[in-house]
């Protein structure tokens, strides 16, 4: 079956939401921030307004056939350190505000260390995530994505930048011609590694 790459729109909304709060739930850096979080509350609040700040603020690329979302990813076009720093003090703001539930403490860790460790060369697009629905992961809808998307950086001469989270997606991201910077970034209390890439085409 061939898979089709778009660009969604505000129509895809609800079946974008609804893709992606099953899609994301065990990738390890939302795994980690989740741990003893129960899962309906980012299924239901987090998720649809990630999705919605997304759509109005960012592109959502999606990748499956005419029916069906079989991945998505959310990419920022990103022209100065403003955005990372607004979402950093947004993320310590609501961790200082609800201090018990580890799920905002461990948010917040994520956004100060993109905050600290984001490259500060302009521009570039970023992609924030990328996730697949479990049933449809190595039939190649990820990768489809990436190759939209670093033709298109590619065309426009301007960078991709993104940070794997795993060994097999930094694989994945490698041979679609991202290349690891050599710092990586490892998060506490037994959280994953960020593997900081760059597509330069």
């Amino acid at each position: 079956m061939e898979i089709t790459v778009r660009q969604a729109s505000k129509q895809d909304r609800d079946a974008v939401i609804k893709a992606f709060a099953i899609a994301s739930p065990d990738e390890v850096v939302t795994a980690w921030i989740l741990e003893g979080h129960p899962i309906e509350q980012f299924s239901d609040q987090y998720v649809p307004a990630l999705i919605d700040r997304a759509l109005d603020d960012d592109e959502i690329w999606i990748a499956g056939t005419e029916s069906e979302i079989w991945a998505i990813s959310i990419w920022q076009h990103v022209t100065s350190a403003d955005r990372v720093e607004r979402e950093a003090a947004e993320a310590r703001a609501l961790a200082e505000s609800v201090p018990d539930i580890r799920a905002l403490q461990r948010a917040a860790t994520v956004s100060e260390l993109l905050e600290h460790s984001h490259p500060r060369e302009f521009p570039h697009r970023y992609l924030q995530v990328i996730v697949t629905v479990p049933e449809h992961r190595g039939k190649g809808a990820g990768a489809a994505i990436l190759a939209t998307q670093t033709k298109a950086a590619s065309s426009a001469a301007v960078p991709a930048y993104l940070e794997a989270s795993t060994d097999r997606s930094a694989r994945l991201y490698t041979r679609m011609g991202f290349a690891q910077t050599g710092t990586n970034h490892n998060l506490p209390d037994g959280g994953p590694t960020l593997r900081p890439m760059w597509f330069r085409g």
